[in-house]
């Protein structure tokens, strides 16, 4: 097929030419006609993570984000539910939250012309409103006050948002994929978490989708990452210290990344529908981390043994929450990839605590943060690495397709949720699939 005309609009009958069975088009990545067409529909149509309830822990507590690229905030209402508004002015459109997070009190103002809103986003008052007897509000679009988004979830505290008013139930999005979420809260002895330590955040001058594909493919990280947890292994082996002497803590978090094929292999990939999907099934880099005095204790007696080491046995390394979020439940980490441009990516690495746990799994959580997907993170700048280098190939015409086509199997989708070799594509075959179907015009 040939390339999307550059400023044009595509249909989704057109979409459905960029992706097959076995691979994906250029255009998916670097066509702006595309890029538009996503916003418009699939970050409208599917369950995007918003924040989470303790970023918001107070009446008038307010965080801004984006849905795709449409801004909205976050706000704690008077009585006390979360609430998702599109973050504009229903007069003159100005955006009206210009911090990332604060306490607006009981209102938001619009800093151009003082109109105020409720935190549910209707009108508390509007400057000299005699001038609205003759041409009165009641009806119109600026009278309804600051617009809800379509439909906001809450679970176990991680707050999503739907831009469409109506479309897939958030059970149904999701289904057995929740099951992350809940390991990674149940590893609080109370059941409960906490966002801490602040945000990382950082742009990538490549397609959104890149990073997502990047976080279930297996077979880079023993080659992508040789010069970087590569080094630091064989720096420390360097060292002679016996075998049984305590890795550093940094040492302990790089070596894995550059584990062998069948290390990768026997770890697994699981994929369920709707584009979601994680690696780590029987075990993944994160299983071998040095235990954390008094946390076990601290979990046995919360969950009795069994149930204990059954939550704890659960080392997912990366699960996506498709189309933008990843999350780490064993290390209590998540990231969002933002879309900003068809080329640009805004990624933000969040950690969260585990109520009730020792301090030293906080450490650790933030110590992996800042190793792996800080600005400064040797292992990150690697990843970024071959993304910019993709994002800038991909306009040689000698082949417009990106392979995707490892371990394929004909009707691999069809039976639902599914365990796979852990060096297998289908993870990413499956969100493409998943991308496909809410960007045609009948999703």
């Amino acid at each position: 097929m040939n390339d999307m005309p550059r400023g044009q609009e595509i249909a989704g009958r057109d979409v459905a030419g960029l992706v097959r069975d076995t691979a994906v088009h250029r255009d998916v990545y670097t066509s702006p006609a595309v890029f538009d067409l996503e916003m418009k529909r699939l970050f409208r149509r599917t369950w995007v993570y918003v924040g989470h309830a303790s970023q918001v822990p107070e009446i008038g507590d307010f965080f801004t984000t984006t849905v795709g690229t449409e801004p909205v905030v976050m706000v704690r209402h008077t009585d006390r539910s979360v609430r998702v508004l599109y973050n504009r002015c229903p007069h003159r459109g100005v955006k009206i939250a210009g911090e990332t997070c604060g306490n607006t009190g009981r209102f938001f103002r619009c800093p151009y012309h003082a109109w105020s809103f409720r935190t549910d986003g209707s009108i508390a008052a509007i400057p000299v409103p005699d001038g609205y007897k003759e041409a009165s509000l009641a009806g119109t679009e600026a009278g309804a006050g600051m617009r809800p988004v379509g439909a906001v979830e809450i679970y176990r505290d991680f707050v999503f948002a739907r831009l469409d008013e109506t479309g897939i139930s958030f059970a149904h999005y999701f289904g057995d994929s929740l099951s992350t979420i809940d390991n990674m809260v149940d590893r609080s002895p109370v059941g409960k978490l906490e966002v801490a330590g602040g945000v990382l955040r950082y742009m990538h001058r490549c397609n959104w989708k890149m990073l997502v594909e990047n976080l279930t493919d297996t077979m880079h990280p023993m080659v992508a990452h040789e010069s970087s947890a590569g080094t630091a292994v064989e720096v420390w082996n360097k060292l002679g210290l016996s075998a049984d002497a305590p890795r550093h803590p940094a040492v302990e978090i790089y070596a894995p990344f550059v584990s062998s094929y069948e290390f990768y292999q026997n770890m697994g990939i699981r994929t369920w529908a709707n584009g979601h999907g994680h690696t780590g099934v029987s075990q993944s880099i994160h299983s071998n981390y040095s235990s954390i005095p008094g946390y076990w204790e601290a979990m046995e007696a919360a969950y009795g043994p069994d149930r204990a080491k059954a939550i704890l046995g659960e080392n997912r390394h990366n699960t996506v929450y498709f189309p933008n979020m990843t999350m780490k439940g064993p290390i209590q980490a998540l990231r969002i990839f933002k879309p900003v441009a068809a080329d640009r990516t805004m990624v933000e690495s969040w950690t969260f605590r585990l109520v009730g746990a020792p301090d030293k799994i906080l450490e650790r959580t933030v110590l992996y943060s800042r190793l792996i997907n800080a600005p400064t993170s040797p292992v990150g700048h690697d990843d970024l690495e071959m993304y910019e280098r993709a994002q800038e190939a991909l306009h040689v015409d000698a082949n417009p397709w990106v392979n995707m086509q490892r371990l394929y199997a004909p009707g691999e989708f069809d039976h639902g949720t599914s365990v796979w070799n852990g060096t297998t594509e289908a993870q990413m075959r499956n969100q493409y699939q998943a991308w496909l179907r809410f960007m045609v015009d009948a999703a």
